[in-house]
Protein backbone atom coordinates (compact mmCIF):
# COMPACT_ATOMS: atom_id res chain seq x y z
CA UNK A 1 0.00 0.00 0.00
CA UNK A 2 1.43 3.38 -0.99
CA UNK A 3 0.62 6.93 0.10
CA UNK A 4 -2.08 7.32 -2.57
CA UNK A 5 -3.97 4.34 -1.18
CA UNK A 6 -3.59 5.58 2.39
CA UNK A 7 -4.92 9.03 1.44
CA UNK A 8 -7.82 7.46 -0.46
CA UNK A 9 -8.77 5.12 2.37
CA UNK A 10 -8.52 7.93 4.92
CA UNK A 11 -10.84 10.00 2.73
CA UNK A 12 -13.32 7.16 2.45
CA UNK A 13 -13.31 6.67 6.22
CA UNK A 14 -13.96 10.39 6.78
CA UNK A 15 -16.88 10.51 4.32
CA UNK A 16 -18.46 7.35 5.73
CA UNK A 17 -17.95 8.51 9.32
CA UNK A 18 -19.57 11.86 8.49
CA UNK A 19 -22.52 10.09 6.88
CA UNK A 20 -22.89 7.77 9.84
CA UNK A 21 -22.81 10.67 12.31
CA UNK A 22 -25.50 12.57 10.42
CA UNK A 23 -27.61 9.44 9.94
CA UNK A 24 -27.54 8.73 13.67
CA UNK A 25 -28.29 12.40 14.41
CA UNK A 26 -24.99 12.96 16.21
CA UNK A 27 -24.15 15.76 13.78
CA UNK A 28 -26.28 18.23 11.87
CA UNK A 29 -25.98 18.20 8.10
CA UNK A 30 -25.07 21.89 8.07
CA UNK A 31 -22.51 21.68 10.88
CA UNK A 32 -18.97 22.83 10.22
CA UNK A 33 -17.61 19.51 11.48
CA UNK A 34 -19.78 17.47 9.10
CA UNK A 35 -19.02 19.60 6.06
CA UNK A 36 -15.29 19.71 6.88
CA UNK A 37 -15.21 15.92 7.19
CA UNK A 38 -16.90 15.67 3.79
CA UNK A 39 -14.57 18.14 2.10
CA UNK A 40 -11.41 16.54 3.51
CA UNK A 41 -12.70 13.04 2.81
CA UNK A 42 -13.61 13.89 -0.76
CA UNK A 43 -10.21 15.54 -1.23
CA UNK A 44 -8.49 12.34 -0.12
CA UNK A 45 -10.60 10.26 -2.47
CA UNK A 46 -10.04 12.80 -5.26
CA UNK A 47 -6.27 12.43 -4.96
CA UNK A 48 -6.59 8.65 -5.08
CA UNK A 49 -9.03 8.50 -7.98
CA UNK A 50 -7.15 11.10 -10.04
CA UNK A 51 -3.76 9.43 -9.58
CA UNK A 52 -5.28 6.03 -10.37
CA UNK A 53 -6.97 7.39 -13.50
CA UNK A 54 -10.55 6.90 -12.33
CA UNK A 55 -11.68 10.20 -13.82
CA UNK A 56 -15.46 9.77 -13.39
CA UNK A 57 -14.93 9.16 -9.66
CA UNK A 58 -12.51 12.08 -9.51
CA UNK A 59 -15.17 14.33 -11.07
CA UNK A 60 -17.74 13.23 -8.48
CA UNK A 61 -15.28 14.11 -5.73
CA UNK A 62 -14.65 17.56 -7.21
CA UNK A 63 -18.41 18.17 -7.13
CA UNK A 64 -18.61 16.75 -3.57
CA UNK A 65 -15.89 19.19 -2.46
CA UNK A 66 -17.67 22.08 -4.17
CA UNK A 67 -20.93 21.31 -2.41
CA UNK A 68 -19.19 21.08 0.95
CA UNK A 69 -17.35 24.37 0.44
CA UNK A 70 -20.61 26.02 -0.63
CA UNK A 71 -22.41 24.88 2.54
CA UNK A 72 -19.45 25.88 4.73
CA UNK A 73 -19.47 29.37 3.20
CA UNK A 74 -23.22 29.59 3.77
CA UNK A 75 -22.82 28.57 7.44
CA UNK A 76 -19.99 31.07 8.00
CA UNK A 77 -21.99 33.90 6.38
CA UNK A 78 -24.98 33.07 8.59
CA UNK A 79 -22.76 33.05 11.70
CA UNK A 80 -21.30 36.44 10.82
CA UNK A 81 -24.75 37.87 10.15
CA UNK A 82 -26.13 36.52 13.46
CA UNK A 83 -23.13 37.68 15.52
Amino acid sequence: MDWVDIVGWAGAVLVLAAYGLVSTKRLDGESVIYQTMNVLGAAGMLINTYVRGALPSAAVNVIWIGLGVYVLAKVWRRRERDA
